[in-house]
């Protein structure tokens, strides 16, 4: 099949990749000429305009961005939609908001373009593990784009589905990252307890143990494993946790839909109280410990 990869950052280059060994033709379009450049030599084709990416299509058209979530998706609907026709087709590969996802496609649809949503996982270690993806969008269109996603799954009828209309593939995939959230930070506090006795336990050999046989066994401890053995002490990296967005988006839906998700909630949480270098409310919870108590309080 013949395709469009808006944006080569690094899983966009790895799944256009991918889809060229897979023996699909991929044009590529990138602001960035090295990136382009760096494409070119994995057999993606160059293109450096939208438009002239389009025009190498043949219809129906197969446009796929792979670009940060947010106005940016937005930007490029917009200068896409005088560009496609009818039956054409936009995937997002990202990990746009599903309600942003809906709405998008309720404007392409006017124009009687389909839009499918993939929300994809496996990171750097896709391009020869294979991708997992959940798959928003119409029953037809899905199924006249399973050659993608075979070629882009771990096997052609494993790690890939259709799992509703349009938006589901991306909610689905914001699930998928709340609970990822939950599982590493369980790792991380059991492996601080272990840190932390005095058995001078070798966390490594440990990981490794747990990798075969185990209960907790998991891909997530895979790469606990990896870090562990490159870095035992964890020298040089700063007890500062980021998140992307989908564990907030999580906590939202919970909340609106009234389920209780207290793991994953409270994994959100321990990740925002990593950015406190100079906590306010724990000095103020030892100003009250002294106020009620007498309790001694360490000087900063």
């Amino acid at each position: 099949m013949d395709l469009a990869m808006v944006g080569l950052g690094r899983m966009g280059a790895n799944m256009a990749e991918r889809l060229v060994r897979g023996g699909h033709r991929v044009v590529g379009h990138d602001p960035n000429e090295e990136v382009m450049a760096r494409a070119a030599e994995k057999g993606i084709e160059s293109s450096a305009t939208l438009a002239a990416a389009v025009d190498a299509l043949p219809t129906p058209r197969i446009v796929w961005l792979m670009v940060p979530a947010g106005p940016l998706i937005d930007k490029l609907i917009t200068e896409l939609e005088p560009l496609l026709s009818q039956d054409d087709i936009v995937i997002d590969g990202g990990n746009s908001m599903y309600k942003d996802t809906v709405r998008r496609a309720e404007t392409l649809q006017k124009r009687q373009v389909h839009a499918v949503d993939v929300g994809t996982s496996g990171g750097v270690w896709g391009l020869q593990e294979g991708y997992s993806m959940m798959v928003g969008g119409e029953t037809a269109v899905v199924d006249s784009l399973r050659p993608l996603f075979e070629s882009l799954a771990p096997d052609a009828d494993k790690g890939w589905g259709h799992v509703g209309p349009n938006g589901a593939g991306h909610f689905t995939k914001m699930v998928h990252n709340g609970i990822e959230y939950g599982m590493m930070q369980a790792y991380a506090e059991g492996f601080a307890i272990m840190e932390r006795k005095d058995f001078d336990l070798d966390l490594h050999q440990i990981a490794e143990i747990w990798r075969h046989g185990s209960v907790v066994r998991s891909w997530l401890l895979d790469l606990t494993a990896d870090a562990l053995e490159k870095n035992p002490s964890l020298e040089g990296i700063a007890p500062y946790v980021s998140d992307s967005g989908e564990g907030r988006w999580t906590v939202n839906e919970a909340i609106e839909l009234e389920v209780s998700a207290p793991v994953i909630t409270l994994s959100l949480l321990e990740r925002l109280r990593s950015r406190e270098p100079d906590s306010y409310g724990d000095k103020l919870l030892s100003a009250m410990r002294n106020e009620f108590g007498g309790h001694e309080i360490k000087k900063g």
